[in-house]
């Protein structure tokens, strides 16, 4: 067993505070954001680069608009986890793509579980999205397990997606599909 599936394990069998408070992100979290999506375990789930300065951070948080929503997750004034949705435009109006990370000290207590399911509430209930997907890679189990868990089926893998630490790895196209009986 390797240190990270210690580690993995040792936080799995922690529990989320519940006083942990989801919100919209603002412009005054762009330090917390940048110091969540430099970790290395956020990071390594993700598509992010290493090294992201707070003015990329602020510009990405403030440039967002109206088919854009950013929902933080915060203990004790401190960052934990984020999430967002990209409706896109057009033809394509009725689907959204999503990203989300949690903080490497928070992973499997929940709290992709509690963020996911507020973003999906606004994807349901407040712009009626139909599709809802997202890309992740092959060797996230946690976050595949969750995804699936939420509704989200497997499309497609997709090969040498993303270079990760100097070698290409793979990733999956998943979608949860609302009211699937509308699409043929």
């Amino acid at each position: 067993m390797t240190k990270v599936q210690r580690d993995d394990e040792e936080t799995a069998k922690q529990e989320l505070p519940p006083n942990v408070l989801i919100r919209a992100v603002e412009p005054e979290d762009t330090p917390g954001v940048t110091a969540l999506m430099n970790l290395p375990g956020y990071r390594w789930g993700t598509m992010r680069l290493p090294y992201q300065s707070e003015s990329t951070t602020r510009e990405k948080i403030s440039t967002g608009g109206p088919t854009f929503i950013c929902l933080v997750a915060v203990l004790e004034e401190n960052l934990i986890g984020m999430t967002s949705l990209s409706r896109f435009e057009g033809r394509r109006s009725h689907a959204g793509a999503i990203g989300m990370g949690v903080h490497d000290d928070y992973v499997g207590q929940g709290l992709g579980t509690r963020l996911l399911s507020s973003l999906l509430e606004v994807a349901d209930d407040w712009w009626a999205l139909r599709r809802v997907e997202l890309t992740v890679n092959v060797d996230n189990s946690r976050a595949i397990d969750l995804y699936k868990r939420m509704g989200f089926e497997q499309e497609g893998l997709l090969r040498g997606y993303a270079l990760r630490g100097g070698v290409l790895v793979d990733a999956i196209g998943m979608a949860r599909l609302r009211d699937a009986a509308i699409h043929s």
